[in-house]
């Protein structure tokens, strides 16, 4: 009876090795509700003429470009409504892309000069790209109203420990800010500041070497904030004010595509950027919802669940219920999800017909796995 007992327990820390799970039932898991998904998107025109970077949004070269909605909160309708207007322009040519900021602003402040340095210490604008559409290989740029740029690489997202570079460089990037005010004079009150930035395809478009520009129709993900910290007058200059005891944070964080939480750097919720072809002004193309997304937007749902799942077991699961798909899922897909995992890793895979099947891993890299073609 000993050796029955010891057999049976070698043979379950064998296959617990093994397999990277237990073989006995996992525990009932009550999973985190994860923030409504509903980015914006965005039509990007060609632009009805030449700009010229200088931050001004000269009525020529912008009127004809549709704004975005106003940014809000990042926390959406749970946080304070933004007591500032912040809204943006984006348009494109045979080059690269434009973008213009404006940023109302009655005291116009900044004290950062070093390229690449910590620009979200200051009041500033920040921009976000995922050419991808699969939440790595993103680019970041940030501005304060002094144009003091920091422009950065990120492998993934930080939950996914990502490989950083602050000396990456968005190669031949022209970036400009213009202020109707007066720079860190506390004396009067301002208007606004306003950025204009224009990024060659060849530079948004290094993380995808096979990819020279946009064709008419192409998404990208992007995102667009702005940081807002609170301001007092000490001896004539501008300081900021420190946070209040029991609260998180004194700096507001002001977004096109609202996160639902405090953090930015989650690419599955930033907006959609699809460009068009026709001449801002000369038409009117409507956004198209690519169904692919709400695909993904479920293997994303899946990724967060089996991050938990490990959390609390300590190795990831290859049975799919496990995850409650239902809670997440259309019924129609329950039963084409799978699992492949080692000790380490794993892959979730959810295949919508044989010439449609999306995939998960660990670190949260989302792709399409392409029919093999017969020959």
């Amino acid at each position: 009876m000993k050796k029955t007992l010891f057999f049976a327990g070698t043979l379950a820390l064998f296959l617990s090795n093994a397999y990277g799970q237990s073989v006995h039932p996992p525990k009932e898991m009550t999973y985190a509700q994860q923030p409504p998904f509903n980015p914006p998107g965005y039509v990007c025109y060609k632009t009805p003429g030449p700009i010229t970077v200088d931050g001004k949004l000269s009525p020529e070269e912008w009127d004809a470009i549709p704004w975005t909605t106003n940014f809000a909160d990042i926390e959406g309708d749970k946080g304070a409504k933004p007591y500032l207007q912040t809204k943006m322009k984006m348009a494109h040519d045979d080059n690269g892309m434009y973008f213009a900021a404006w940023l109302e602003e009655p005291h116009i402040w900044a004290t950062l000069t070093e390229h690449d340095a910590t620009i979200f210490q200051d009041n500033a604008f920040e921009m976000f790209f995922n050419p991808t559409n699969d939440t790595h290989h993103y680019l970041e740029y940030e501005v304060n109203a002094l144009g003091t740029v920091w422009d950065l690489y990120l492998s993934k997202p930080y939950r996914d420990n990502p490989v950083t570079f602050s000396n990456w460089e968005f190669n031949g990037m022209k970036s400009a800010v213009y202020l109707d005010g007066t720079l860190n004079d506390p004396t009067d009150t301002d208007h606004c500041w306003t950025v204009e930035v224009f990024i060659p395809w060849r530079s948004l478009y290094q993380v995808m070497p096979r990819v020279r520009k946009p064709a008419d129709g192409d998404q990208i993900r992007a995102n667009f904030m702005r940081v807002q910290w609170p301001l007092e007058v000490k001896e004539g200059k501008y300081v900021k004010i420190p946070k209040k005891e029991g609260t998180a944070r004194a700096e507001s964080y002001w977004l096109w595509a609202p996160i639902g939480i405090v953090s930015a750097h989650l690419p599955e919720y930033w907006g959609y950027i699809q460009f068009t072809e026709t001449i801002a002004g000369k038409g009117e193309v409507a956004f198209k919802w690519n169904p692919d997304e709400d695909i993904k937007w479920a293997l994303r749902q899946l990724y967060l669940r089996q991050r938990e799942f490990r959390q609390t077991h300590g190795y990831y699961t290859s049975n799919p219920a496990d995850l409650k798909p239902a809670e997440v899922c259309p019924a129609e897909w329950l039963k084409k999800i799978s699992i492949e995992t080692t000790s380490s890793m794993y892959e979730i895979s959810l295949s919508i017909d044989k010439n449609n099947t999306w995939n998960i891993r660990q670190d949260g890299l989302v792709w399409q796995k392409k029919p093999q073609v017969q020959r």
